[in-house]
């Protein structure tokens, strides 16, 4: 049976680099290898891609390939049937790479301590301007009594004699195909390299406790709902001498019962009256930075929407302030005196039915709609 070309088996073009040959041989590595893979032929095929690596890999081997084909292959005594991993350095690496990419992390190794999230609710006003807080967070510190090593004071911890402190056990196994070596984590020191004779009464050899802990938090101006203040080193306690993490503070806005805000802008409906709306007025509009008078034109329609300028919230980055936008909502009465009744009943009779503009056409089109 005829060999496939070596490109072909590979999955690559003819001018691949060194990295994608190797970048494909282990694709295929990871797919084919008889110890974890399940397909048929699976032996066949990762012995296939294993002889066109080491062709392929090879510049004086490609050569005499890309001239010859498998004739020249041969002619440089044959590249099957061997029994090492070229430059995976044995059974021991590609395992490592099938099973976490790489060497295990050395569990003495200085480590980051976790972040923490915190969600603090501010009112609708405290959103505007900021603040100034200070806040409980339960986190783990360092335990006081045995300064974090876990250990009973006066005692020490030791280098684990199972694991010689790596923090992991290696099992060889001899294959057809070579030499296996599988990594499992120390179950003697559950990873950590080392064994507390005699364990802190306080933290029971964890080496860290829970407390509560008062954090102060500069709210800036202009925050929102869903924002996040990150106050870095407030996190939990690194690990074997690294940095501490963050704390991340998440951010909630109550709901405020006559504005609304959409970024820097801020949005609120105004009532008015009939009169006010029909004949003009100037009104008082509160807003978050002060009361400030509107004036309000004649004829006015409920709907329209007026815009103080600089009367929404500040930027959270300090680029000035949002808008306040004003929508009039033309409030009828619901209930009248017979006094008022009159006077309405005699404006209606000199025409106050009729009307000009937008409202005139709106009228006139829904008379126009009884004609037809």
């Amino acid at each position: 049976m005829s060999k496939r070309d070596y490109y072909e088996v590979l999955g690559i073009e003819k001018g691949a680099s060194k990295d994608e040959i190797k970048k494909a041989y282990r694709k295929l590595a990871r797919k084919y290898h008889p110890d974890v893979s399940e397909e048929e032929n699976a032996a066949d095929k990762f012995k296939e891609a294993k002889e066109a690596y080491e062709v392929l890999s090879d510049d004086q081997k490609r050569t005499q390939y890309d001239q010859f084909g498998h004739a020249g292959a041969q002619g440089q005594g044959g590249f099957g049937g061997a029994q090492d991993f070229g430059d995976f350095g044995g059974f021991g690496d590609i395992f490592d790479m099938f099973f976490g990419g790489g060497r295990r992390r050395d569990p003495n190794a200085p480590q980051q301590g976790a972040d923490l999230q915190y969600t603090m609710t501010l009112d609708f006003e405290e959103a505007i301007f900021g603040k100034e807080a200070d806040v409980n967070i339960p986190k783990e510190e360092n335990c006081d009594t045995c300064s974090g090593s876990g250990a009973k004071p006066g005692t020490k911890t030791e280098t684990c004699s199972h694991c010689q402190g790596s923090g992991q056990l290696n099992t060889e196994q001899n294959t057809p195909f070579g030499r296996v070596v599988n990594r499992r984590v120390c179950h003697h020191c559950n990873g950590t390299g080392k064994i507390i004779p005699e364990k802190c009464n306080t933290c029971g050899g964890a080496g860290k406790v829970k407390r509560n802990k008062s954090i102060h938090i500069s709210i800036p101006k202009g925050i929102d709902e869903g924002h996040q203040i990150r106050v870095a080193g407030k996190g939990e306690p690194g690990i074997n001498g690294g940095p501490p993490g963050d704390l991340f503070v998440v951010i909630q806005v109550r709901s405020h019962e006559f504005y609304e805000r959409e970024g820097d802008h801020i949005y609120c409906e105004l009532p008015v009256t009939y009169a006010q709306a029909a004949l003009g007025d100037e009104v008082e509009v509160p807003t978050v930075h002060g009361k400030v008078m509107l004036t309000i034109p004649a004829s006015t329609q409920t709907g329209k929407v007026f815009r103080l300028k600089g009367k929404g919230a500040p930027n959270v980055r300090g680029y000035g302030y949002g808008d306040q936008h004003v929508q009039i909502k033309v409030i009828t009465p619901s209930s009248l005196t017979e006094r008022q009744k009159e006077l309405l009943r005699e404006f209606n009779e000199i025409g106050g039915n009729e009307s000009t503009d937008e409202q005139g056409s709106l009228f006139q089109r829904f008379k126009n709609a009884f004609k037809s």
